[in-house]
């Protein structure tokens, strides 16, 4: 039995940069870190030939092309693992519409998983790149490539989409203490709202491939992670806020169905109440909502959105990793 644990992760600022029909005209960069909320993909060696997978669901399947989940299914095949198999999966967030990279974060670790299961290492920069391949190429989701990359190298990135697909990851290097302060000024709420991220992010395609003014916003979006990671290699943290709260701003103009009057009217009550910028992360319309905000103010704010559920996370340092093996 092989047991894989991969991190989700909260995007700062940057995304949809990292959608192709922008980064590959003009490149694309976010700041991102992986937090300790988790998926975990468990493979073992079935007794028979037949495949059986659990998620929200159950399948058995006698071969690799009639597995319906299309994740596992293409998976398998990219690492020609025929069949005897059993896979199963757990996370700690709910697992779709989280806006924390939930997806990715299952692919990655999926293969992570298999590859230790047919005795090969395989490397974060692989793991990535073939999660990549695996969810745009063969399965066809018009997401970007942020999540793979934060999913499997864990920590605190600067992750740059280069005009010819290449990616690059640059671990930012501050003070303990900038770190720490960061952490410290983040808190995130649960909206109770899953929503699927295919639509908006395709919507974001559209818009980004058909209109200049949206190549600005995505152009200043990634000039402000270029300055958020200068800020936090300098241990300048008085603008992470305003950094946060501009892009967040700018992500909203991209397209209709980012935000809702909800989500607004939280992100005005948490202002309200002690806030200096936020964000819904991911593609926007539900999941979960970032604030940074000095930690005496953390309470207020949490009072003025009672109804939504505090997430407790901290950072995390490491990326997808083999926990288990017997």
């Amino acid at each position: 039995m092989i047991i894989s644990r991969t991190p989700l992760r909260m995007s700062l600022v940057g995304g949809g940069s990292d959608l192709p029909a922008f980064y590959r005209k003009f490149g694309g960069a976010v700041v991102s870190t992986a937090i300790n909320q988790f998926v975990y993909i468990t493979v073992n060696q079935k007794f028979d030939e037949k495949i059986r997978v659990s998620y929200s669901r159950t399948e058995e399947a006698r071969t690799v092309d009639r597995i319906r989940h299309p994740l596992v299914r293409e998976a398998m095949k990219l690492l020609a693992i025929d069949g005897g198999v059993e896979i199963t999966s757990i996370a700690d967030i709910p697992a779709k519409g989280s806006g924390l990279g939930s997806s990715s974060s299952f692919t990655v670790g999926l293969l992570h998983a298999l590859h230790a299961f047919t005795g090969r290492y395989a490397g974060a920069e692989q793991l990535a790149r073939e999660a990549c391949e695996i969810e745009i190429g063969r399965c066809g989701e018009p997401i970007g490539k942020q999540d793979q990359y934060a999913a499997a190298f864990g920590g605190l990135n600067f992750i740059q989409f280069h005009l010819d697909d290449a990616v690059s990851v640059e671990p930012i290097l501050c003070q303990r203490e900038t770190l720490r302060r960061l952490q410290d000024h983040t808190l995130v709420f649960y909206t109770g709202i899953t929503r699927s991220a295919s639509t908006i992010l395709q919507k974001q395609q559209t818009a980004v491939t058909t209109g200049k003014k949206k190549q600005k916003v995505l152009a200043r979006m990634v000039e402000l992670a270029h300055q958020l990671k200068g800020d936090l290699q300098a241990n300048r943290v008085g603008s992470i806020g305003e950094i946060i709260h501009e892009g967040w701003l700018l992500k909203k103009s991209l397209t209709d169905g980012i935000t809702t009057r909800f989500i607004d009217d939280c992100y005005a009550r948490a202002c309200r109440a002690g806030a200096i910028g936020g964000k819904l992360l991911g593609a926007g319309a539900g999941g979960f909502l970032m604030f940074h905000a000095a930690p005496e103010k953390h309470d207020d704010i949490a009072g003025a959105l009672g109804e939504l559920r505090r997430m407790d996370f901290r950072f995390e340092p490491q990326g997808s990793r083999i926990i288990f093996v017997h």
